[in-house]
């Protein structure tokens, strides 16, 4: 059963203002494909009530408001492939659509050493204010689309698009592409060898982090527990932050994970 949504519960109704922007969007919606891409942080914008969070604007250019070159990414992923793919509208600063509701880094009140003052000591209904405005109703729309590639017959296969940083805590990450999976590695190993085989790049098996840790919502609960086959994409940040890295790592993945899709059989 689908949660609340935008259209649905007056309180979400309060946290965006007319004119701003539903919690996602889709792109290519009339796709045949069974495969659906997925940008959680696609976005460093703030509901206009929120008044930046309290923070220096800066702040919405850097790593910790959003995954910076991923929006570009998965618009053409969407074009290459000829499917559909769902981008989040708001900052994860805001609510971070790929966290368990609760979780202490749901709505964190400090990010990468940030204090995000309009984030503290926030009451449960303005915490649920903005899971009813921005988190269920982009959840719920992926339910849909899943429901939709289902009615045609197709399995549905899922990819999520996110960017890490060069650098963490000093150390400089060596990976220009990671391939994250939890438990299930029909995508991800045959991916993983494909990528390899190129010799061109430095391939991360569940780096630069473990998709366990932490555990995140979109592939955990829409096809880890469904059974669909997934896998999550990190590129590196430096490679994909301006537009002729976002179409050379767009023809890569395009390359690499056609292959895949077209070689595994999906029951």
């Amino acid at each position: 059963m689908d949660r609340p949504d935008a259209a649905h519960t007056p309180i979400s109704q309060d946290l965006l203002t007319p004119g701003e922007p539903p919690a996602w969007e889709e792109l290519n919606s009339e796709s045949p494909s069974p495969l659906l891409l997925l940008c959680d942080h696609a976005s460093n914008r703030v509901p206009q009530k929120l008044a930046h969070l309290g923070l220096d604007l800066n702040v919405f250019g850097m790593h910790v408001a959003y995954d910076i070159g991923c929006e570009k990414l998965t618009r053409l992923l969407s074009s290459r492939f000829n499917a559909t793919a769902l981008l989040a509208n708001y900052s994860r600063l805001v609510i971070d659509l790929n966290r368990h509701p609760g979780d202490g880094s749901s709505i964190p009140e400090v990010s990468d050493n940030i204090e995000i003052p309009g984030n503290h000591a926030l009451t449960p209904e303005q915490i649920g204010q903005r899971e009813e405005a921005l988190f269920w109703p982009y959840h719920n729309r992926i339910e849909r689309i899943l429901g939709r590639i289902i009615s045609r017959g197709q399995t549905p296969v899922l990819c999520s698009i996110h960017s890490f940083t060069p650098i963490f805590r000093g150390f400089q990450r060596p990976w220009h592409i990671g391939v994250l999976w939890d438990r299930d590695q029909r995508l991800s190993t045959p991916l993983l060898e494909s990528l390899r085989s190129a010799r061109r790049f430095r391939v991360g098996d569940n780096e630069p982090y473990h998709a366990r840790n932490p555990v995140g919502y979109t592939m955990d609960v829409h096809g880890e527990k469904n059974g669909y086959p997934h896998l999550l994409l990190e590129i590196r940040q430096d490679l994909i932050g301006h537009d002729d890295g976002v179409v050379e790592w767009a023809d890569i993945i395009h390359t690499h994970l056609q292959r895949v899709l077209t070689q595994v059989t999906v029951p």
